[in-house]
């Protein structure tokens, strides 16, 4: 799937970075993600959420707000207010540009600016949260100890997961201005809700608060045992499966997306034996005809590729073909593509990022060499786009096979 970067103009004038993640057809809808404070919109959470709902035909702009992340402006300059104000800003641009976007999604303080702004985006029909607090002014308890000095000195630097931040008393006066249930029950739109009973950055109170306020329609989902950031992938291809079924019953999603690597019509795959030994097979895919054998070590004779040899076969051309249609669209130099592939078992315990833990599990090895007079940038970006090729997409994601027996 394609992504698409550029920036737009925010409040204040600065330019800001922003990432649309494409479905790889025509999006059924677009969608607009507030990321969380002091976060970006490459975390974890927000590009996981955004590349699934692309996946599921719903293109979505994420963006870093004024002075974090590749956005221009001073951090400290900025307000829940001119958040608010950016994400119109965001949605603004992409109605000129491409369609205004009918799903609105927030996570931690994103989720209230995304509440707080959604009666200023008309064509929103949905709005889902994500970890949020029910009132802006909770995100200072994140440094309390600092408030009063903040409001004596003015400025004050402050350490935020690690990294230091200038927090000011323009951002406190402004955060107490609001009042979030307001927008919640004069909002009008549909509304879910997700949260973990186990957040401890932001309690499960809020959900609750958000819930009440808010006027049918509007739904709650319990991101059980997932933390404040979605860190584990599971937690955040849950909750992007999660809005796109929920979302779907708000926006027209008659005309799906179409897959890159699917005709209008499905082509038939049809493998019939030959009967020349034990398990030679003829495969016919149109007018293409294949054949297929086992290793000797399964029992065949070696004479052809074997399932697992097609299986890699189809990842490689696939991983080649979608690097090469993105290097072509964006005229990189990319002289060629070789992609190199093994498949073996391995012991589940021995895969510290798998959720698995037990029992064997199948790996695949794929080295891909690039030639061409390409820069250290441009390499990382290719090797982004060769695990967006929609076999590969297939491979990791749930897979659904209908058998049936047929005369």
């Amino acid at each position: 799937m394609p992504t698409e970067r550029f920036q737009f103009t925010g409040e204040g004038g600065h330019q800001l970075s922003a990432a649309l993640e494409l479905p790889d057809g025509e999006p059924a809808a677009f969608a607009l993600f507030a990321h969380c404070f002091t976060c970006g919109k490459d975390t974890l959470a927000a590009k996981r959420i955004s590349v699934a709902l692309a996946a599921k035909g719903i293109a979505v702009l994420r963006f870093d707000f004024t002075g974090l992340g590749s956005s221009e402006g001073d951090f400290a300059n900025s307000t829940f207010s001119s958040n608010v104000t950016d994400l119109v800003r965001a949605a603004d641009h992409l109605r000129a540009t491409r369609k205004a976007p009918s799903v609105l999604i927030g996570h931690s303080l994103g989720g209230a600016a995304i509440l707080a702004a959604a009666g200023q985006i008309p064509e929103a029909k949905a709005v889902a949260t994500i970890a949020a607090p029910s009132d802006p002014v909770h995100v200072t308890g994140l440094f309390k100890e600092h408030i009063n000095n903040i409001r004596a000195q003015g400025e004050v630097e402050v350490s935020l997961a690690g990294r230091p931040f200038r927090i000011r008393r323009e951002f406190l006066d402004d955060i107490i201005e609001h009042e979030l249930m307001k927008d919640v029950t004069g909002l009008h739109k549909a509304l879910l809700v997700m949260h973990s009973p186990v957040d401890d950055i932001v309690g499960i109170d809020n959900a609750t608060k958000i819930f009440v306020s808010a006027k049918h329609s509007k739904s709650f989902v319990s991101l059980d045992h997932a933390d404040h950031l979605l860190t584990a992938p599971a937690d955040a291809l849950y909750a992007a499966d999660v809005i796109a079924a929920w979302a779907s019953r708000y926006i027209d999603t008659a005309k799906p997306a179409k897959a890159m690597d699917l005709p209008e019509t499905p082509r038939q795959v049809v493998v019939q034996e030959t009967r020349k030994s034990k398990f030679n097979q003829i495969i016919s895919v149109g007018p293409h005809r294949l054949v297929a054998d086992e290793p000797v070590a399964a029992g065949g004779e070696d004479a052809d590729p074997g399932p697992y040899d097609f299986l890699l076969a189809g990842l490689g051309a696939c991983t080649s073909m979608t690097m090469r249609l993105y290097a072509d669209r964006k005229s990189l130099p990319l002289d060629r593509v070789t992609v190199t592939l093994k498949h073996s078992k391995i012991y589940a315990k021995d895969c510290a990022e798998c959720e698995t833990r037990e029992g064997m599990l199948d790996q695949i090895e794929r080295d891909i060499a690039m030639e061409g007079a390409l820069d250290a940038e441009q390499r990382k970006k290719l090797m982004e786009i060769a695990d967006k090729c929609p076999v590969h997409r297939t491979l990791t994601s749930e897979i659904r096979i209908v058998t049936k027996a047929v005369k």
